[in-house]
């Protein structure tokens, strides 16, 4: 009995459909995608419920005879390419022709569309591949696409879709991979009648301002210098920011020839331009644009068109180095040498009187660790020896242990009666049977406030102050959609937030344990962690509010403490389940054993 056979043409592209659409998100990037190859000049996106009831692309390109209108939605029915050689020469967005196929395969699509020659257009309706009418219709020049129910014959994939405010950041995201390289199309983006977005023609600048930028903030593009670099291989133009404006939640957006793309090879080529200027946890943000010949890369390799392969990676990762070096030198951002002369500074040597070797005396009988008494007498410690008596000599603890489970192992709480020092505000040293023990005060106090904001969190009993003077949040509207997915939570530790308008939200209250910070910095902090961190579970974004909100609390570096008040710290830090690294994965205790004391004597 023969057991191979045909799969029918629904069941094929429903396959087809699980690696094309997986999200409204990627609904959206194909229709707009069509809408853009398309000639259109406006494009307007209506969403509702996040793309899971409605996702609607209204544009005023070419449209479609009722022939092609039809095949379109055909599996491989593509107006792009003729014969594989073109696939080397691609202009256009789309060309696998596999997008409306997978679309009606897995929703219930309607679409109208009309030419301009056209005095009637054509309307068809198709539910899971398969054709319910298709008949004439009056519509303006254009094409409109409604994807609605999108997975309804895919339970299995509409039950893995995230909450509706997940999968409007998502949607948000994708819309602005393509509205950031077409300033020239107009754009708008609707979602349960609400506009969210509206874009009008403009350059470039004036589009990442559009996206970024916020009136009741300063201009966001004013941080950036402009980038430009002609080379026969390539053109590359754009923006990076200056690097005293770097934050930790950096927009770093790559675009070659009108597509947006991820590489994370270039992604260096940037870092290495800034080395030296920004500090680790800090990132520029960056909108750089390539155009190439298109024979020179290859977008045929992954069905998302991300994912670029260049002909000669590594001599455009040196013009691009040196692009953004170029950029930030001619700013006066970065030192910059001539090698192709004697000096960059030109200084006057005198010429009448030799040059001398400096003098410099040496004492050769010096020994740092003997005589440091005798040379620095007042700097000696008196009585040191007596901090180490009836210290028991214990096995070196080592920092990297390989589970957390162990990582308290072989610490035990110090004698209350044990002396503590402070040094230089920022560490506690204490006496204990291991060695002496080294804490950072500061990580310290935030792995204590950590548990407690978990706690409240989780008994949603956070104690709130009201403010006197209510004050301002604005908000990017991929973050007024994250914030309504985490305002009961926020609530809950005690901030008192009511949205004000489509773009900011009044904080009327604040933690108790906030009291003397403001709290639009920190709560603009809590939104980029949990956007950097893709925590899409409520447990994921409650460890970043309680983090963020602990790092803002917690006691600062360079504070004096008094004896007691480190006694106390040590008491409450000792008793956490978990006390020797801090929830950011950072070190608290370190011990310095006696045998190492012992080595250095």
């Amino acid at each position: 009995m023969d057991i191979i056979h045909l799969l029918p043409d629904s069941v094929a592209n429903q396959i087809a459909a699980g690696e094309v659409i997986q999200r409204p998100a990627s609904c959206l990037k194909e229709l707009v995608e069509n809408s853009l190859d398309a000639g259109a000049t406006r494009i307007q996106v209506i969403v509702r419920d996040a793309g899971r009831t409605l996702l609607q692309v209204i544009d005023d390109g070419i449209g479609m005879s009722e022939m092609d209108a039809r095949l379109a939605f055909e599996r491989h029915a593509t107006s792009k390419i003729r014969e594989a050689q073109d696939l080397f020469s691609l202009r256009t967005m789309g060309f696998r022709g596999e997008a409306l196929a997978s679309i009606c395969a897995v929703a219930q699509v309607e679409m109208t569309t009309r030419r301009a020659q056209d005095e009637t257009g054509t309307l068809i309706e198709i539910h899971g591949s398969d054709v319910v009418r298709q008949e004439p219709c009056a519509c303006p020049v254009g094409t409109n696409i409604k994807v609605s129910n999108l997975f309804f014959n895919v339970p299995v994939r509409r039950k893995f879709l995230k909450t509706d405010q997940t999968e409007l950041r998502n949607l948000l995201t994708e819309f602005y991979h393509i509205v950031l390289v077409y300033p020239k199309v107009a754009f708008t983006f609707v979602h349960n009648d609400e506009i969210l977005l509206e874009l009008p023609v403009g350059t470039e600048k004036q589009r990442i301002e559009a996206v970024y930028g916020n009136p009741k903030r300063n201009v966001y593009t004013s941080a950036f210098v402009d980038v430009h670099t002609e080379t026969e291989m390539v053109s590359i133009r754009g923006f990076v920011i200056k690097p005293e404006n770097a934050t930790r939640k950096a927009e770093q957006y790559f675009f070659v020839n009108g597509r947006y793309m991820r590489h994370p090879y270039f992604q260096k080529a940037v870092m290495t331009a800034y080395s030296g200027m920004l500090t680790s946890d800090y990132q520029p943000s960056y909108f750089i644009y390539f155009d190439i010949d298109p024979e020179a890369i290859d977008v045929n390799i992954h069905p998302t068109k991300t994912e670029i392969k260049f002909a000669d990676e590594q001599t455009i990762f040196q013009i691009l180095m040196a692009s953004v070096r170029e950029a930030l030198g001619k700013f006066s951002l970065a030192p910059t040498i001539d090698f192709d002369t004697q000096s960059s500074i030109d200084i006057p040597l005198p010429t009448d009187q030799p040059v001398s070797r400096p003098q410099v005396s040496v004492d050769p009988t010096y020994n740092p660790f003997h005589t440091r008494g005798a040379i620095y007498p007042d700097r000696a410690p008196k009585n040191w020896e007596s901090l180490y008596e009836g210290m028991s000599a214990a096995k070196p603890l080592n920092d990297e242990m390989s589970s957390p489970a162990e990582l308290n192992d072989g610490l035990r709480p110090m004698d209350q009666d044990s002396p503590v020092w402070q040094y230089k505000g920022r560490y506690i040293l204490a006496p204990g049977e291991e060695g002496l023990l080294l804490l950072n005060q500061h990580r310290a106090h935030v792995a204590i406030l950590y548990a407690q904001f978990m706690e409240q969190l989780s008994l949603t009993r956070g104690a709130s102050q009201q403010l006197l003077f209510p004050e301002v949040l604005p908000l990017a509207q991929d973050e007024m959609a994250l914030m309504t997915q985490l305002l009961d939570d926020l609530r809950a530790i005690g901030f008192d937030l009511e949205q004000l308008s489509p773009d900011s939200y009044s904080i009327q209250g604040i933690p108790a344990q906030l009291a003397n910070q403001s709290p639009v910095p920190v709560l603009q902090q809590i939104l980029a962690q949990v956007q950097e961190c893709g925590a899409d579970t409520r447990q994921e974004w409650r460890k970043q509010i309680a983090l963020n909100l602990a790092k803002a609390t917690a006691i600062p570096y360079g504070k004096i403490l008094a004896e007691t008040e480190m006694r106390d710290l040590i008491t409450r830090l000792m008793a956490l389940p978990q006390y020797r690294l801090a929830p950011d994965g950072k070190t608290i205790v370190s011990v310095l054993s006696d045998e190492e004391l012992a080595k250095r004597f």
